[in-house]
């Protein structure tokens, strides 16, 4: 018996390693695993113990996917070589399996738009500048996480953009080009700059909620915005319990701009027939307005303000206030679908 000479069949090598007896015949086939004998009259392979190694760093180098014939070179006896190969292997599965991720990610995103005909399209630059103006009103910090996002909304023809941090709220309403299915979502507002200027740069754009986020594609490509999963406020209960308005006023938008610019934290609204007096901690500034109804007087933190005045497009801003205490309601002229309540401080 073979197994008297010290040599074992391929069965017992087979046990040992953990190898079928078919792969084993295989690696001699392609001459990575030669029997140390091999019977002329039976065609039985017979094995040294010492190949049983062998066959294990075979396994093993199968099991992470090594090509036969880089396993060949690592166990030649050059310790060297060896090593590189085995990170050069390691290099490329790593990346294998990052492109793995990115496919599964963008399957998975696809699947989940397939998966509900709810879309709609418009302009790309109408989104970017919706979301440029309506984000300033949502909140910096993260204390009420909700309140770091802009609440997305589709419906009939058009998709309304809401943003609050308690302090304002600005919604901002877009009428689509295309639209299917109604939906509502709330958009982290944390990656939302390079989207806005990606956005700036094309024709149409493609929304469409998944259940990990707002998928946006245009010109062939895709970018997946992140979403936050918690109930929005209710901003139209806030907007229906408004007081009436009992001041009215027109004013330049860019004068007003340039004063908040280079105001003291805090500044007074002075609001008569004769037009609106800006006073802050080290100036009194007279702008001229065209003023309906009640004189009042009000503050504001500028830092509440002055976003809120930015975002606003057109040469006028409209302003409507009901009482010093109340949120006052700021209307771009040209621009009627922007909405924006800003509340004043105590003076």
């Amino acid at each position: 018996m073979a197994e008297s000479d010290g040599l074992i069949t391929i069965g017992v090598l087979a046990r040992a390693s953990g190898l079928t007896p078919s792969a084993l015949r295989f690696y001699d086939d392609c001459g990575l695993l030669v029997p140390a004998r091999v019977d002329p009259l039976t065609g039985y392979r017979y094995y040294t113990a010492a190949q049983r190694e062998r066959a294990v760093s075979i396994r093993r180098l199968r099991a992470i996917e090594v090509p036969l014939d880089a396993i060949s070179e690592i166990l030649s006896g050059d310790a060297e070589r060896a090593e590189r190969l085995l990170d050069e292997h390691v290099d490329e599965l790593r990346r294998r399996a990052l492109e793995a991720e990115r496919v599964a990610k963008s399957l998975k995103q696809t699947l989940g738009a397939c998966s509900t005909d709810d879309r709609v399209t418009l302009p790309a630059a109408l989104l970017a500048e919706a979301f440029e103006q309506v984000r300033a009103a949502a909140a910096r910090n993260r204390e009420i996480p909700v309140l770091a996002g802009i609440l997305v909304e589709a419906s009939g023809n058009s998709m309304t953009l809401t943003a609050t941090d308690r302090y304002r709220l600005s919604t901002r309403t877009v009428v689509t080009q295309e639209r299917e299915g109604d939906w509502s979502l709330v958009l982290d507002t944390g990656d939302l700059p390079p989207t806005i200027a990606w956005l700036r740069r094309l024709d149409d754009i493609t929304a469409t909620p998944t259940d990990c986020g707002l998928l946006l594609a245009g010109a062939g490509v895709e970018r997946y915005c992140q979403l936050i999963d918690a109930p929005f406020p209710d901003y139209r209960a806030v907007l229906s319990t408004l007081a009436p308005v009992r001041t009215r006023v027109l004013t330049p938008r860019t004068p007003l701009l340039t004063l908040l610019e280079t105001s003291s934290p805090t500044v007074r609204f002075e609001i008569d027939q004769n037009g609106l007096t800006l006073t802050d901690s080290t100036r009194r500034h007279r702008l001229p307005a065209t003023v309906t109804g009640a004189d009042i007087t009000l503050s504001f933190e500028v830092t509440t303000l002055l976003p809120a005045v930015h975002a606003a497009l057109g040469p006028d801003l409209m302003l409507d206030l009901a009482a010093p205490d109340h949120p006052v309601v700021l209307r771009s002229a040209t621009d009627g679908d922007l909405t924006t309540l800003a509340m004043p401080t105590r003076h």
